[in-house]
């Protein structure tokens, strides 16, 4: 039942983000039991990448009641979507070619939670792709080419190395992508 309400909470989060100032407005975050960077990140408009970063974390395991950096004084604040797009501030950080594949959250047994918490039954529209974290770590804003923009927010059993899937609304649309050779771009 916690997760139900910490998921709807999020959903709601993501539907009426840029009307939630009050976030944006304090340079640090107190983290509440339940949350993921991932869902501080789109908080606060900013990558996991980021918080990570700014607050040296050796790992993406936070604890309730942990004071994170949320906002840099010399970053200006990236306009928020649903999905990301391109903007004129994307930097390419990396071109990598992977074996991507494709799923779908309407599956047998499939929950639809992501494991950064985005809902994707609710959210289908979400671009999301699974990624192996050691290679594009989670929250990373990509472009994936056949694909578009999308945000790695999953991670898989079988996506290890240069591999990663890319998330489609139905079976139809996850079938049709099948399983091909693409580039990635890994913006900043």
């Amino acid at each position: 039942m916690r997760k139900h309400i910490v998921t709807i909470l999020f959903a709601v989060m993501l539907l009426f983000g840029s009307t939630t100032e009050s976030f944006a407005a304090s340079s640090t975050y107190k983290v509440k039991k339940g949350d993921t960077l991932y869902k501080i990140a789109a908080m606060h408009n900013i990558t996991v990448n980021e918080i990570v970063s700014w607050n040296g974390l050796k790992s993406t395991v936070i604890k309730p009641n942990q004071n994170l950096i949320v906002t840099k004084s010399d970053t200006s604040k990236k306009n928020s979507s649903k999905t990301p797009s391109r903007s004129d501030d994307d930097t390419v950080v990396e071109e990598i070619t992977v074996s991507a594949s494709a799923y779908t959250a309407n599956c047998n047994g499939c929950s639809g939670i992501t494991s950064t918490g985005i809902n994707l039954k609710r959210n289908p529209d979400l671009k999301v792709i699974a990624v192996d974290p050691s290679v594009i770590p989670l929250g990373t804003k990509v472009y994936v080419e056949g694909y578009g923009y999308a945000i790695a927010g999953d991670t898989g059993g079988s996506i290890k190395g240069n591999k990663i899937d890319v998330f489609f609304p139905t079976k139809g649309e996850a079938y049709k992508w099948g399983r091909k050779n693409v580039k990635i771009k890994i913006l900043k």
